[in-house]
Parts: structure tokens; C-alpha cells; sequence
């Protein structure tokens, strides 16, 4: 199991497996609150669940409404349990925050290098660190 460094921004532990968008992302209209299916047709992932997941991706972008869709995807019961982000921006923070979903961004290495869609991810914010065993 290969462990990287991070800062956490929304504290947390979390063991769930990884969903791994290799684009920046919208909330607003890129995911849907109701479902946690990412809607957004440019990115490789569409029609995918983001929910129970810990959702891997570059960083945000967009509308500041998107902070109340990631609020929303909580409400609903379809949130991710963590974001991984290389550097999280305030749409995210705020959305994170008001969910309470774990956050942490700023890892010690690339993570996209090797951390892939269905790999197992071990997150504690408390040591700031992420262990990621590779899927079987």
C-alpha cells in the first residue's frame, strides 16, 4: 500500500474506493445532486457515481453555486465520502465544508500518476496522509 502526504483542509478518515476524474470539474450542471452521477459529457467519466466514493480530480471550476450542489449531493444521500483535489479552490472548500466531506488537497507526489478509478483509498487527516492499495 502506497502512502502519500496531504494537507487536509475538511478533517476526516475515510476508506471507500476511488473515482478518478482526470479534468477539473463543474458541480453546477457537471454533477447531478440528486443521483451523484456526473452529467458532464466532455469528461471521461459520464454516468458515473460519485456517491460513497472518494472522488479524485484536479481541482474545480465554475459557478459558486456549486458549492450548494455538492451541499445538495449530502442532502440527498448521494455524496462522495472524501475529494482528493491537487489544490482545492473556495467553490470546493465552501461545498466541502457546509457537507462536512472530508477534503484534503496539495499531495506529496502525482497522484494521477498512479492512483486510478477503483483502487482502494485509506484517508486520515489526522496523520496527513492517504494509503492507496491498487484495485484486484
Amino acid at each position: 500500500m502506497k502512502e502519500i502526504g496531504i494537507r487536509s483542509i475538511v478533517d476526516g478518515k475515510v476508506k471507500s474506493t476511488a473515482v478518478v476524474s482526470p479534468i477539473s470539474i463543474s458541480f453546477l450542471e457537471g454533477v447531478d445532486p440528486e443521483t451523484g452521477i456526473i452529467m458532464d459529457q466532455e469528461n471521461p467519466l459520464f454516468g458515473t457515481s460519485i456517491a460513497d466514493k472518494v472522488f479524485v480530480f484536479p481541482e474545480g471550476k465554475g459557478s459558486t453555486v456549486g458549492s450548494y450542489v455538492i451541499y445538495g449531493l449530502q442532502v440527498n444521500g448521494v455524496a462522495p465520502t472524501a475529494f482528493v483535489v491537487n489544490n482545492a479552490e473556495p467553490i470546493i472548500v465552501a461545498g466541502a465544508i457546509l457537507a462536512n466531506i472530508t477534503l484534503v488537497d496539495q499531495p506529496s507526489e502525482d497522484i494521477f500518476s498512479f492512483i486510478k478509478t477503483g483502487d482502494s483509498i485509506i484517508i486520515d487527516t489526522s496523520k496527513s496522509i492517504i494509503k492507496i492499495g491498487k484495485k484486484e
